[in-house]
């Protein structure tokens, strides 16, 4: 039997954040990942005509220094590309700039009048009990009939009525009915709001690429690739793998998905209770294209889709991130689209990339006449965990039961915390478990600034 003081399950951005941290502290630890490459959700990968593509649109920016350190490190601050954002959503057959709320003068004037007039009438009018509510309160019918209600749900996947409100934080522009009315009256495009009006993106490898370099950096008798855990034995402090070998530990964290590890973690939690754990799943289309895009897609970065009509919700011009995203740079350009799905949303998969190629065409994205050097399809199960309504009263106990045990549960899924899911967030989620179990010798931990009870509190004060 294997026997490491702490072991990591997961080479995602918080199982490295961990593993790191714990080697900067000349820890004795042990990192396990299912996959034969590091990143996790944020990994990369090559299609057989050799195009580059994320599992989804990902953006390197950072709310932590040290984050932003360890980026540096791993690729150079020469290593990276620096992009303004430029976003924007489609609808009615023309651009609008992002955040839509803050640029109605882009509208036809019907719309238009129909959005300042929600705006108004939202003040103040009524209680609000789920994202629905939310949106009608905050923007009116008319922001949330045209855009936010359709959008909202091709991206969960999810009615807003299952939704709950208190996610949300910098993810969404609060209107101000004053600067509305100012944009109106100026016609001035307002593009600036946001964490990421400012990111970059790496060079060569796509974002996986910063994740396959931190790993590098580890010792390689400390890392597992391509062994996957069956069975985790809590009382004996056993991990089990399916090629066989077993892990004994003294400290163990864990960025697999929650309703995963309830299911392989006998004895700490009823499995029916993973089955309240909602999340969406994404089938990203990759489409690589000979020659250049279109005049109106050379400077955009990505594109909102709220219309029914198209399959996706989001689309990236993933050439302008990197021109090495493609193998023969300035000969070729890509497009990536996101569509997400679940019990709420089926898609049909059979038809997924005919309906996505005759969308991008009738949205005028991919000219009739390009030539379709390569596409790719390919769905990620656990996209997006889902802010339903109650889930912190689900997943709370959970992860104090786990923790009772000795397992802390975090990143994206493993915390099923969206509005800290970001790369930083869950790198610095990992790192700082390492950081406050070594202080605390794994005893009574105080709540850590990622655990549910401080983001909780933080959002309510």
């Amino acid at each position: 039997m294997n026997e490491t003081e702490f072991l990591i399950i997961g080479g995602g951005p918080t199982g490295l954040g961990a593993a790191t941290r714990l080697q900067e502290k000349g820890k004795d630890w042990h990192l396990l990942e299912a996959e034969d490459h590091f990143g996790g959700l944020a990994a990369s990968f090559k299609d057989e005509k050799g195009f580059t593509w994320d599992l989804g649109g990902h953006v390197q920016f950072s709310h932590y220094e040290t984050f932003d350190r360890y980026m540096d490190m791993a690729l150079g601050k020469d290593g990276w590309f620096n992009h303004e954002r430029e976003s924007w959503i489609w609808i009615k057959n023309r651009f609008v700039p992002y955040p839509f709320q803050l640029n109605l003068h882009r509208l036809d004037p019907e719309d238009r009048d129909r959005c300042v007039r929600g705006l108004r009438e939202a003040i103040e009018r009524f209680q609000v009990s789920d994202f629905k509510d939310w949106i009608l309160a905050t923007f009116g019918s008319g922001i949330a009939e045209l855009f936010l209600l359709p959008y909202n749900f091709k991206v969960w996947a999810h009615p807003a009525e299952m939704l709950d409100y208190h996610w949300i934080g910098e993810r969404v522009a609060v209107p101000d009915l004053h600067a509305v009315m100012r944009s109106i009256e100026t016609g001035e495009d307002q593009v600036s709001w946001g964490p990421n009006r400012m990111f970059r993106f790496p060079k060569y490898g796509g974002t996986g690429a910063v994740w396959t370099a931190i790993g590098r950096m580890l010792p390689a008798e400390r890392v597992s690739l391509s062994t996957r855990v069956e069975r985790i034995d809590v009382g004996r402090k056993v991990v089990h793998t399916v090629e066989g070998q077993k892990w004994k530990y003294r400290h163990l964290i864990s960025s697999m998905a929650l309703d995963s590890l309830i299911g392989i973690a006998s004895g700490v939690v009823q499995a029916d209770v993973a089955t309240k754990l909602r999340f969406s799943d994404t089938h990203v289309v990759g489409v690589g294209i000979k020659g250049q895009p279109p005049e109106h897609l050379k400077t955009k970065c990505w594109m909102y889709f709220p219309e029914i009509h198209s399959p996706y919700y989001r689309i990236t011009v993933f050439s302008n991130y990197s021109c090495n995203n493609v193998p023969r740079p300035g000969e070729q350009w890509s497009l990536m689209t996101e569509t997400s799905e679940s019990a709420h949303k089926p898609v049909d998969r059979e038809r997924l990339l005919e309906d996505t190629l005759n969308a991008l065409r009738r949205d005028r994205l991919l000219p009739v006449s390009a030539k379709i050097v390569s596409t790719v399809v390919r769905k990620i199960p656990h996209a997006y965990p889902t802010p339903f309504i109650g889930r912190d009263s689900v997943v709370d106990p959970i992860l104090r039961l786990f923790e009772g045990f000795g397992v802390f549960s975090r990143g994206r899924f493993g915390a099923w915390k969206y509005e800290v899911s970001n790369q930083d967030h869950c790198f610095a989620q990992g790192y700082e478990w390492a950081e406050r179990i070594v202080l605390s010798g794994g005893k009574d931990m105080e709540p850590t600034l990622f655990h549910p009870e401080v983001v909780n509190s933080r959002r309510n004060a």
